[in-house]
Protein backbone atom coordinates (compact mmCIF):
# COMPACT_ATOMS: atom_id res chain seq x y z
CA UNK A 1 0.00 0.00 0.00
CA UNK A 2 1.25 3.47 -0.87
CA UNK A 3 1.78 5.42 2.35
CA UNK A 4 1.76 8.85 0.72
CA UNK A 5 0.68 10.14 -2.66
CA UNK A 6 2.97 12.47 -4.52
CA UNK A 7 1.91 14.45 -7.57
CA UNK A 8 4.48 14.44 -10.31
CA UNK A 9 5.56 17.69 -11.88
CA UNK A 10 4.64 17.39 -15.55
CA UNK A 11 6.20 20.63 -16.69
CA UNK A 12 8.42 20.04 -19.69
CA UNK A 13 12.02 20.89 -18.74
CA UNK A 14 14.89 21.29 -21.16
CA UNK A 15 18.26 20.62 -19.57
CA UNK A 16 21.39 22.54 -20.50
CA UNK A 17 24.87 22.57 -19.11
CA UNK A 18 24.32 25.43 -16.72
CA UNK A 19 20.59 25.65 -16.02
CA UNK A 20 17.11 24.20 -16.40
CA UNK A 21 14.48 25.93 -18.48
CA UNK A 22 10.68 25.51 -18.34
CA UNK A 23 9.21 25.45 -21.83
CA UNK A 24 7.07 28.55 -22.38
CA UNK A 25 4.24 29.26 -24.82
CA UNK A 26 6.51 31.41 -26.97
CA UNK A 27 8.93 28.48 -27.26
CA UNK A 28 6.28 26.08 -28.57
CA UNK A 29 5.85 25.44 -32.29
CA UNK A 30 3.09 27.63 -33.68
CA UNK A 31 0.71 24.68 -34.12
CA UNK A 32 1.16 23.63 -30.46
CA UNK A 33 0.35 26.98 -28.87
CA UNK A 34 -3.00 26.77 -26.99
CA UNK A 35 -4.71 29.68 -28.72
CA UNK A 36 -3.58 28.59 -32.18
CA UNK A 37 -4.72 25.01 -31.47
CA UNK A 38 -8.11 26.33 -30.38
CA UNK A 39 -8.51 28.35 -33.58
CA UNK A 40 -7.43 25.50 -35.84
CA UNK A 41 -8.94 22.44 -34.16
CA UNK A 42 -11.57 23.71 -31.73
CA UNK A 43 -11.68 23.54 -27.90
CA UNK A 44 -12.20 19.78 -27.53
CA UNK A 45 -8.60 18.99 -28.45
CA UNK A 46 -7.12 21.22 -25.73
CA UNK A 47 -6.25 19.92 -22.27
CA UNK A 48 -7.81 21.63 -19.24
CA UNK A 49 -4.55 23.43 -18.45
CA UNK A 50 -4.33 24.67 -22.05
CA UNK A 51 -7.90 25.99 -21.87
CA UNK A 52 -7.08 27.84 -18.65
CA UNK A 53 -3.94 29.24 -20.31
CA UNK A 54 -6.11 30.60 -23.14
CA UNK A 55 -8.47 32.13 -20.57
CA UNK A 56 -5.67 33.76 -18.56
CA UNK A 57 -3.95 34.89 -21.78
CA UNK A 58 -0.66 35.94 -20.16
CA UNK A 59 1.21 35.09 -17.00
CA UNK A 60 3.03 37.39 -14.62
CA UNK A 61 6.60 38.62 -14.36
CA UNK A 62 7.45 35.72 -12.09
CA UNK A 63 5.41 32.94 -13.74
CA UNK A 64 4.66 32.07 -17.36
CA UNK A 65 1.02 31.35 -18.24
CA UNK A 66 1.44 27.63 -19.01
CA UNK A 67 3.27 27.05 -15.72
CA UNK A 68 0.58 29.02 -13.91
CA UNK A 69 -2.32 27.09 -15.44
CA UNK A 70 -0.69 23.71 -14.71
CA UNK A 71 0.06 24.72 -11.12
CA UNK A 72 -3.49 25.97 -10.56
CA UNK A 73 -4.93 22.58 -11.52
CA UNK A 74 -2.40 20.59 -9.47
CA UNK A 75 -2.74 22.71 -6.34
CA UNK A 76 -6.51 23.16 -6.36
CA UNK A 77 -8.03 20.33 -8.37
CA UNK A 78 -10.40 20.68 -11.31
CA UNK A 79 -13.69 20.20 -9.49
CA UNK A 80 -12.67 22.35 -6.53
CA UNK A 81 -11.70 25.34 -8.64
CA UNK A 82 -14.91 25.09 -10.67
CA UNK A 83 -16.94 25.36 -7.46
CA UNK A 84 -14.94 28.15 -5.85
CA UNK A 85 -16.78 31.49 -5.94
CA UNK A 86 -14.54 33.79 -3.92
CA UNK A 87 -11.74 35.39 -5.97
CA UNK A 88 -9.94 36.55 -2.84
CA UNK A 89 -9.57 32.93 -1.71
CA UNK A 90 -8.12 31.94 -5.08
CA UNK A 91 -5.79 34.92 -5.01
CA UNK A 92 -4.47 33.94 -1.59
CA UNK A 93 -4.38 30.15 -1.96
CA UNK A 94 -2.87 30.09 -5.46
CA UNK A 95 -0.73 33.23 -5.24
CA UNK A 96 -2.16 34.72 -8.43
CA UNK A 97 -3.27 38.30 -9.19
CA UNK A 98 -6.82 39.14 -8.15
CA UNK A 99 -7.69 39.96 -11.77
CA UNK A 100 -6.81 36.44 -12.91
CA UNK A 101 -8.74 34.96 -9.99
CA UNK A 102 -11.77 36.97 -11.14
CA UNK A 103 -11.31 35.73 -14.72
CA UNK A 104 -11.40 32.10 -13.56
CA UNK A 105 -14.44 32.50 -11.31
CA UNK A 106 -16.36 34.51 -13.92
CA UNK A 107 -15.76 31.86 -16.59
CA UNK A 108 -16.93 29.00 -14.39
CA UNK A 109 -19.97 30.99 -13.28
CA UNK A 110 -20.92 31.51 -16.93
CA UNK A 111 -20.62 27.77 -17.46
CA UNK A 112 -22.90 27.06 -14.51
CA UNK A 113 -25.51 29.52 -15.75
CA UNK A 114 -25.52 28.32 -19.34
CA UNK A 115 -25.54 24.61 -18.59
CA UNK A 116 -27.22 24.38 -15.20
CA UNK A 117 -29.24 21.19 -14.76
CA UNK A 118 -32.80 21.08 -13.54
CA UNK A 119 -33.37 19.79 -10.02
CA UNK A 120 -34.49 16.40 -11.26
CA UNK A 121 -31.08 15.90 -12.84
CA UNK A 122 -29.09 16.35 -9.65
CA UNK A 123 -27.29 13.38 -8.21
CA UNK A 124 -28.70 11.63 -5.15
CA UNK A 125 -26.38 10.78 -2.25
CA UNK A 126 -27.46 8.17 0.30
CA UNK A 127 -24.31 6.49 1.59
CA UNK A 128 -20.65 7.18 2.48
CA UNK A 129 -19.54 5.10 -0.51
CA UNK A 130 -21.54 7.33 -2.86
CA UNK A 131 -19.88 10.36 -1.29
CA UNK A 132 -16.46 8.79 -1.87
CA UNK A 133 -17.26 8.11 -5.53
CA UNK A 134 -18.69 11.59 -6.04
CA UNK A 135 -15.59 13.22 -4.53
CA UNK A 136 -13.02 11.04 -6.29
CA UNK A 137 -11.24 14.18 -7.51
CA UNK A 138 -10.17 14.84 -3.90
CA UNK A 139 -8.19 11.62 -3.49
CA UNK A 140 -4.93 12.94 -4.90
CA UNK A 141 -4.91 16.60 -3.86
CA UNK A 142 -1.62 17.74 -2.28
CA UNK A 143 -3.39 19.99 0.24
CA UNK A 144 -6.19 19.26 2.69
CA UNK A 145 -9.57 20.47 1.42
CA UNK A 146 -12.83 20.59 3.37
CA UNK A 147 -15.85 20.21 1.07
CA UNK A 148 -19.51 20.67 1.82
CA UNK A 149 -22.16 18.75 -0.10
CA UNK A 150 -25.54 20.42 0.33
CA UNK A 151 -28.69 18.33 -0.09
CA UNK A 152 -32.39 18.97 -0.40
CA UNK A 153 -35.00 16.97 1.49
CA UNK A 154 -34.81 14.20 -1.14
CA UNK A 155 -31.07 13.69 -0.70
CA UNK A 156 -30.30 15.37 -4.01
CA UNK A 157 -27.22 17.54 -4.32
CA UNK A 158 -28.15 21.17 -4.77
CA UNK A 159 -24.72 22.66 -4.13
CA UNK A 160 -21.09 21.59 -3.67
CA UNK A 161 -18.45 23.95 -2.30
CA UNK A 162 -14.88 24.07 -1.03
CA UNK A 163 -15.18 25.42 2.49
CA UNK A 164 -11.51 25.68 3.42
CA UNK A 165 -8.02 24.65 2.39
CA UNK A 166 -5.38 23.65 4.92
CA UNK A 167 -5.23 21.43 7.98
CA UNK A 168 -8.54 21.43 9.82
CA UNK A 169 -8.38 23.56 12.95
CA UNK A 170 -10.92 25.69 14.79
CA UNK A 171 -9.04 28.77 13.54
CA UNK A 172 -9.59 27.80 9.89
CA UNK A 173 -13.00 26.11 9.96
CA UNK A 174 -15.88 28.03 11.51
CA UNK A 175 -19.51 26.84 11.48
CA UNK A 176 -20.59 30.00 9.67
CA UNK A 177 -18.45 29.00 6.67
CA UNK A 178 -20.23 25.64 6.58
CA UNK A 179 -23.77 26.92 6.99
CA UNK A 180 -23.64 30.08 4.88
CA UNK A 181 -24.10 28.09 1.63
CA UNK A 182 -26.70 25.90 3.34
CA UNK A 183 -28.82 28.95 4.09
CA UNK A 184 -28.19 30.48 0.67
CA UNK A 185 -29.34 27.34 -1.17
CA UNK A 186 -32.02 26.33 1.37
CA UNK A 187 -30.32 23.00 2.04
CA UNK A 188 -32.01 20.50 4.34
CA UNK A 189 -28.78 18.69 5.20
CA UNK A 190 -25.01 18.83 4.76
CA UNK A 191 -22.38 16.16 4.24
CA UNK A 192 -18.83 17.18 5.04
CA UNK A 193 -15.75 15.60 3.53
CA UNK A 194 -12.05 16.27 3.68
CA UNK A 195 -8.99 14.55 2.29
CA UNK A 196 -5.84 13.43 4.09
CA UNK A 197 -2.86 13.99 1.75
CA UNK A 198 -0.82 11.83 4.16
CA UNK A 199 -3.02 8.93 2.98
CA UNK A 200 -3.68 8.00 6.62
CA UNK A 201 -7.37 7.17 6.81
CA UNK A 202 -7.94 7.98 10.47
CA UNK A 203 -9.74 10.81 12.22
CA UNK A 204 -7.56 13.19 14.21
CA UNK A 205 -8.66 14.81 17.45
CA UNK A 206 -9.07 18.06 15.52
CA UNK A 207 -11.31 16.30 12.96
CA UNK A 208 -13.52 14.99 15.74
CA UNK A 209 -13.68 18.28 17.66
CA UNK A 210 -14.63 20.28 14.56
CA UNK A 211 -17.26 17.71 13.60
CA UNK A 212 -18.83 18.05 17.04
CA UNK A 213 -18.79 21.85 16.84
CA UNK A 214 -20.50 21.87 13.43
CA UNK A 215 -23.09 19.27 14.46
CA UNK A 216 -24.08 21.39 17.48
CA UNK A 217 -24.36 24.51 15.32
CA UNK A 218 -26.52 22.58 12.86
CA UNK A 219 -28.93 21.60 15.61
CA UNK A 220 -29.51 25.28 16.39
CA UNK A 221 -30.17 26.07 12.73
CA UNK A 222 -32.24 22.97 12.09
CA UNK A 223 -29.85 21.68 9.42
CA UNK A 224 -28.65 18.08 9.72
CA UNK A 225 -25.00 17.12 9.38
CA UNK A 226 -25.49 13.66 7.93
CA UNK A 227 -21.86 12.63 7.88
CA UNK A 228 -18.23 13.66 7.79
CA UNK A 229 -16.12 11.59 5.41
CA UNK A 230 -12.33 11.30 5.43
CA UNK A 231 -10.94 10.59 1.97
CA UNK A 232 -7.57 9.12 1.01
CA UNK A 233 -6.23 7.65 -2.18
CA UNK A 234 -7.97 4.28 -2.09
CA UNK A 235 -9.88 4.40 1.20
CA UNK A 236 -12.46 6.38 3.10
CA UNK A 237 -13.93 6.42 6.57
CA UNK A 238 -16.99 8.03 8.06
CA UNK A 239 -17.08 9.97 11.31
CA UNK A 240 -20.67 9.17 12.36
CA UNK A 241 -22.78 11.96 13.78
CA UNK A 242 -23.19 9.94 16.97
CA UNK A 243 -19.42 9.54 17.43
CA UNK A 244 -18.50 9.39 21.11
CA UNK A 245 -17.07 12.87 21.41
Amino acid sequence: MISAYKIKDNDLVLSSLDREYILKVKDLPEEDKPREKLIKFGPSILSTSELIAVLLNVGTKKEEVMSMSSRILKDYGEKNIVNQKNPEILEKELDIPIGKACQLIASFELGRRFFKKQNNGYRTIRSPKQVYEYLKDMRELPKEHLRGIYLNSRNRIIHDEVISIGSLTANIVHPREVFKPALEYSAAAVILAHNHPSNICKATQSDIAITKQIIEAGKILGIDILDHIIITNGKFMSIPVDYDL
